[in-house]
């Protein structure tokens, strides 16, 4: 075929180098492959038109494949199909560009004959000419590829990776040399940043940092410690409990130079607060928070409902708060310098209450409760409750499930209500025992009908959240007497069994006697029982009828609440005595008083709350009641026992005996004095003797009394003094 010449001359062309093209030959002439090679110095044939085309993207492309282009077998050469089968390939150039509109040097060509590669080539730019050999003729031949591409993207990279690496480099070499004169700069320094108590010390030496917070806190140290615990205040002296600052320590707690970078840097931005470190004595730490506890705690509260007139207010529910002093001890110590309040730790105390159900009770029951009046029907007679009267009678308190539950105070609703139906109640009487004509007289007993206020009252709850209907029937019930007539009868008072009478105390003294002969006048005590004075009479305080009455007390004078009493208490024990009434309790004076028999004397005492301490009791050992009469005079007090006579008794006092001498002791001047010129202390026995009038038996019983000397008192310096 006339295409294929040259095509023997083509297979021999060795791979071009920088000079030419160089030639590999195989050897075999049957069947072998030959490869030609063509390096960048290959000069291009001038590029056609459509080479230069922009839509033709091979122009651009400088390395190609050129496919195998079988030889014309030489005459008589024999050659089999295969043996014409050739491979040729052109292996790119790497990091070169080539333009085809620009020629470059053509390269130098030893051999005479025109390569077959080149024919290639020409046939690939003018596929149109139908050669076989040309692209279009092997259209299943692998098209070019892109491996310039790659190649030159990846040097690129491996520029621009060798770049950052210097200045990876450079940078990393300049923060060296930073941290290295930082380091040798700040040493012996504070850490940068370091904050103590608010002052700044960072970068400052120990003696300066030290310097800097004396002059700062110092000052302060002294002042007085301010605790909270909610909006609670208190304060505590922090020399009393040894609180006090550690500079040493608290310097050595902020520590050294940081060694890591990254903490260095980072202190140019932030701040490191260092908690002084501080010495106290716990001991009296606790001692003190102890002592001021109370004005710190607050107690739980209820929440319940008032009223202001008939209006009604939500109280809301308060959380009780306690302070816990064992965890606030090191509160104290970590933050008692500065200037704001210590927080304390605290536990708190819950309450049962919620304000939810606090304002659902007032919606539900506070405010319908006196919207309106509410009538007690009574036995022919009506009484109202009216909203202000409601509001006063209505109590809260917790149902238990975070809200309130209501009752009525039935004493106060009764005093509304009671004088209304009045008429309607008759009040039971006991029997009684009088003094008429100098002889005792039985009063009878009334049968009484009054009214059940707890069971007239108890609907008043559900009536009060109606709307309508609000009224309530009261209850009636009869009240039999508790000591009847017949009961009074049986007793058998119907004589005097005995009687005593004091003389001599003061007007405020004699109000108090009286008051008290007053209460126990008319007193029954029926046979076996035992009569106590401080617990028939109950309180003895201003409420009752008591004033208060001077007293001497070591010289000093003094006031009592129901002075005198001791009198009346000495007249009833004596009544008792000569009675034949067994005494259970008396105790005598410790100084013997002259208007007193001695070792026959009595004195009482009770707290402001009516707990007796000191008492007069007796038991009534007759077969009879007993009943006490009682008479008073601005100037004696007379108490008289009735009943039926059953002993006969005397009595006998010893002589004085064991003297001691008194003591003596000065009142200052310008004090409250009382002088008195002192008494010997002695000793007493007095010997009861008692004959039962039915059986005849006597008995005797003897008491022996101790009386302490009364010191003498002087006013002001005391006689024969030094002069």
């Amino acid at each position: 075929m006339a295409d294929t010449e040259g095509s023997d001359s083509a297979s021999d062309v060795e791979p071009a180098t920088s000079s030419g093209i160089s030639r590999e030959s195989t050897g075999d002439s049957a069947g072998s492959e030959r490869t030609v090679r063509i390096s960048g110095g290959l000069a291009p044939e001038e590029p056609t038109e459509r080479e230069l085309s922009p839509q033709d993207p091979s122009a651009t492309e400088r390395t190609q494949r050129i496919p195998a282009v079988p030889a014309e077998p030489e005459p008589g050469g024999g050659f089999s199909e295969s043996d014409t089968e050739r491979t040729r390939a052109i292996e790119p150039v790497a990091e070169h560009s080539w333009n085809p509109a620009v020629a470059e040097p053509a390269a130098e060509i030893t051999s005479t004959e025109v390569p077959t590669a080149v024919v290639a080539a020409e046939n690939r730019s003018n596929p149109s000419d139908g050669h076989p050999d040309s692209p279009a003729a092997y259209p299943d031949e692998q098209q070019p590829t892109e491996r310039h591409d790659t190649a030159e993207e990846g040097g690129k990279n491996r520029k621009r990776l060798l770049h950052a690496g210097v200045v990876a480099g450079i940078v990393a070499g300049l923060l060296g040399l930073l941290y290295i004169g930082d380091l040798a700069f700040s040493s012996g320094l504070m850490p940068r940043g370091t904050v103590v108590a608010d002052v700044a010390v960072g970068g400052l030496d120990k003696a300066a940092a030290e310097r800097e917070l004396r002059a700062e806190i110092g000052p302060h140290l002294d002042e007085p410690v301010q605790l909270r615990v909610g909006d609670a205040t208190a304060s505590i002296d922090p020399a009393a409990v040894g609180l006090k600052m550690d500079w040493d320590a608290t310097l050595d707690k902020a520590g050294s130079q940081p060694l890591n970078p990254i903490t260095r840097v980072s202190s140019f931005f932030t701040t490191r607060e260092i908690a002084p470190v501080s010495n106290v004595d716990r001991e009296k730490l606790t001692a003190a928070l102890q002592k001021v506890k109370p004005e710190l705690h607050r107690k739980p509260k209820e929440g319940t409902i008032r009223f202001e007139g008939t209006e009604p207010v939500a109280v809301e529910p308060v959380t009780g708060r306690s302070v816990d002093v064992q965890r606030s001890l090191d509160v104290v110590v970590a933050e008692w310098i500065g200037t704001d309040p210590v927080r304390l730790p605290f536990t708190k105390q819950p309450v049962s209450t919620t304000t939810e159900g606090v304002h659902k009770a007032l919606n539900r029951i506070a405010k319908p409760a006196v919207a309106a009046p509410v009538t007690v029907l009574g036995d022919g007679k009506k009484a109202t409750l009216g909203p202000e009267d409601i509001a006063n009678s209505l109590r809260f308190e917790p149902n238990g499930k975070g809200g309130l539950k209501s009752h009525i105070d039935v004493p106060t609703a009764t005093e509304v209500v009671k004088p209304q139906l009045a008429d309607t109640i008759k009040q039971g009487e006991d029997a009684s025992v009088v003094i008429e004509g100098g002889k005792p007289v039985v009063q009878p007993s009334v049968h009484g009908r009054v009214i059940n206020w707890e069971k007239s009252f108890a609907p008043l709850n559900k009536v009060l959240r109606q709307p309508g209907g609000r009224q309530v029937r009261a209850v009636y019930e009869d009240q039999p007497a508790e000591f009847t007539t017949e009961e009074a009868k049986q007793l058998g008072i119907k004589e005097q069994v005995s009687t005593f009478t004091t003389k001599g105390f003061s007007h405020d003294s004699g109000v108090n006697i009286r008051r008290v002969a007053e209460e126990v006048d008319g007193a029954i005590v029926k046979p076996g029982e035992t009569f106590s004075l401080n617990g028939y009479t109950g309180v003895r305080q201003k409420p009752q009828g008591y004033i208060a009455s001077g007293i001497i007390k070591n010289g000093r004078p003094a006031e009592a609440v129901g002075g005198g009493i001791s009198q009346f208490a000495t007249t009833l024990f004596n009544a008792a005595y000569f009675a034949g009434m067994k005494d259970i309790e008396h105790r005598e004076h410790s100084y013997y008083i002259s208007r007193y028999p001695m070792g026959r004397e009595a004195t009482v005492f009770q707290q402001p709350d009516g707990t007796s301490l000191i008492d007069v009791k007796f038991k009534n050992v007759s077969d009879s009641g007993i009943l006490i009469e009682t008479a008073w005079t601005p100037s004696s007090v007379t108490v008289t026992l009735w009943g039926t006579k059953q002993f006969e008794v005397s009595s006998s006092t010893s002589p004085k005996s064991n003297f001691v001498p008194p003591k003596e002791i000065t009142i200052p001047e310008g004090e409250p004095c009382s002088p008195t010129g002192g008494q010997k202390g002695f000793t007493v026995y007095n010997t009861r003797t008692v004959k039962n009038l039915e059986t005849g038996e006597v008995t005797k019983q003897r008491e022996r009394t101790v009386y302490e000397p009364q010191p003498i008192v002087h006013c002001g310096k005391p006689p024969d003094s030094a002069q």
